[in-house]
């Protein structure tokens, strides 16, 4: 993009923002709804533009919607500061100690052998079931970029000259779907948990996102992996890179991270979770990653130094929270001004809708905005207007927020 082009974008934003406000307040709004409907235009076209960056556009609520009296600033600050983006925080950490140890390319090669590289076909599964399964802890893009090279590997020594497009769009599609099945898995999960709770009052936790996440990932991965390897037709050997023993810091590393997901998924549960029988009734998943954090920066790694270290933590993407914060300080002022409300007001011909046709509506819009904005921008946009859109047509929201 262009200076100019960026100049003139960045004043569209503004510009938007005054004129949605004015025209939806002569419109019957009152002014907290129409300024909320200002404020999220301004995001809506930075965010899509990219003019200025996503981060620094995100700081546009925490300083607008106490500013012009939608939110007192002690409540728009806790959006930045809530449990959810304390767990976005330490899931990130969690994940930067475990590629600073390595250990999790060790685990996806180990997985790899275990599915064997008797043919094409087993190999791409098995590379797509050990990026899914790593990228429900770590963010999709990184686990995609760890396997990359390790698949090109593969590639260039593998005779079957078919191979290459099906293993690399088999990794793009398994990061993609295991993020699916943890809400640590990408950025998009928890923005919905946020906007979720704020909206309707009800918390989902890691337990019962990982009942609902699961089964997508177990039933996506084997079709998406037939369909992508249905004309492999090599059934040689086909040679894996060695990885070699495990080392102290790995191992330490994994017993750290396993220990903290069964935590996270026993919390709560269908008989209470260990939350409930140690009487514990004020802890949360954030705490928990926050406790593994610690440990981190506590245990030696074997190599005179420590399993995680401030240098290697602050390479964490700090932006991703100010957008997360940004989103929960939008769904809040939602639903304080009223535009929620008004919103589902306006929709209720959605009401008249097939469930299933507002679904396949929702799917073909996101996945045309997120060709040309980030998922995570895109979810943070549209979940506050699809919560108004599920109560104007009586539809459990999950169906259309999920």
């Amino acid at each position: 993009m262009n200076e100019r082009m960026r100049t003139v974008l960045m004043a569209l934003g503004p510009i938007t923002a005054l004129i949605v406000a004015f025209v939806t307040y002569q419109l019957g709004l009152e002014k907290p709804a129409a300024i909320t409907a200002g404020v999220t235009s301004l995001c809506l076209v930075w965010w899509i533009s990219d003019a200025v960056p996503i981060p620094v556009t995100s700081l546009a609520p925490l300083a607008l919607l106490p500013m012009l009296g939608v939110l007192p600033m002690s409540e728009v600050s806790t959006a930045y500061g809530s449990p959810l983006v304390l767990l976005l925080l330490g899931g990130f950490l969690l994940s930067t100690a475990v590629e600073k140890s390595g250990a999790h390319l060790r685990l996806a090669m180990n997985m790899v052998r275990l599915f064997g590289g008797g043919s094409s076909r087993s190999l791409v599964f098995g590379f797509m079931v050990a990026t899914a399964v790593l990228s429900m802890w770590i963010s999709n893009t990184a686990t995609a970029l760890m396997m990359l090279p390790v698949a090109i590997a593969v590639v260039e020594k593998s005779p079957d000259k078919d191979l290459s497009v099906p293993l690399l769009l088999g990794i793009a599609y398994g990061a993609s779907i295991g993020g699916i099945g943890t809400p640590i898995g990408t950025p998009p999960n928890l923005e919905f948990i946020a906007v979720y709770a704020v909206t309707f009052g009800e918390t989902i936790s890691f337990g019962q996102w990982m009942a609902w996440g699961l089964p997508v990932v177990v039933v996506l991965l084997p079709i998406t992996g037939f369909w992508l390897t249905r004309n492999l037709k090599y059934t040689g050997k086909v040679s894996i890179p060695e990885v070699g023993a495990w080392t102290p810091h790995e191992r330490r590393v994994m017993i750290v991270f396993v220990c903290t997901a069964l935590a996270w998924i026993t919390r709560t549960g269908p008989f209470g979770g260990w939350a409930t029988w140690f009487d514990v009734p004020y802890t949360n998943d954030a705490m928990v990653a926050f406790i593994a954090v610690i440990m981190m920066f506590l245990i030696p790694n074997g190599e005179k130094g420590r399993l995680l270290d401030w240098d290697t933590a602050i390479k964490i993407p700090w932006g991703m929270l100010l957008l997360f914060g940004a989103g929960i300080s939008i769904a809040k002022a939602f639903v304080s001004s009223g535009l929620s409300e008004v919103l589902g007001a306006y929709l209720t011909n959605v009401a008249s809708w097939q469930v299933l046709s507002m679904m396949a509506m929702i799917c073909l819009g996101v996945t045309f905005l997120t060709e040309a904005t980030s998922n995570t921008a895109t979810t943070t946009l549209l979940m506050p207007i699809l919560a108004a859109a599920a109560v104007a047509a009586a539809v459990d929201p999950l169906l259309l927020m999920v």
